[in-house]
């Protein structure tokens, strides 16, 4: 049981819980928006009128709910932005401001066995472990001399 206590305990665990309440009823409000407001003025729009969730349209003796599917489209367009615009796009933001990633590459040259790239300073492959020839030096550098 300890163990079993630990594991509900961490902080993920509570937290992926916690999302998942929080996106359950977030969801029941989007439905409920659709349900109240969205899908009458696509009704208005549309000149459809009444309660647009139970139309359907029958083909031969078969009846297809579309009305259904419109709710359900409307509410995932405004369930996805919203999830987008107040949770995905801050925290990508905030993670930029406080880690921003700088991308600094090593200069590279070829291995002349196996032509994979390698960083210009290294002394062997890592490939092939074939020793490489090495880097003169350039201009502004000094080296040190042994003496």
């Amino acid at each position: 049981m300890k163990g079993f206590r630990s594991f509900i305990l961490r902080g993920n665990v509570v937290d992926l819980a916690v999302g998942i309440v929080i996106g359950a009823a977030f969801t029941a409000v989007v439905n409920g928006f659709v349900g109240a407001f969205l899908t009458p003025l696509v009704g208005l729009a549309t000149g459809v009128t009444g309660d647009m969730s139970r139309k359907t349209f029958t083909v031969g003796a078969t009846d297809f709910p579309y009305g259904a599917f419109v709710n359900a489209t409307i509410s995932f367009v405004l369930l996805a932005s919203a999830l987008y615009f107040l949770v995905v796009l801050p925290i990508n933001k905030l993670h930029e401001r406080l880690a921003p990633h700088q991308d600094v590459q090593a200069p590279k040259r070829d291995c002349p066995e196996c032509l994979s790239p390698v960083p210009a300073q290294a002394r062997r492959c890592a490939s092939c472990t074939a020793p490489l020839p090495a880097v003169p030096s350039q201009a502004g550098e000094t080296t040190q001399r042994a003496g």
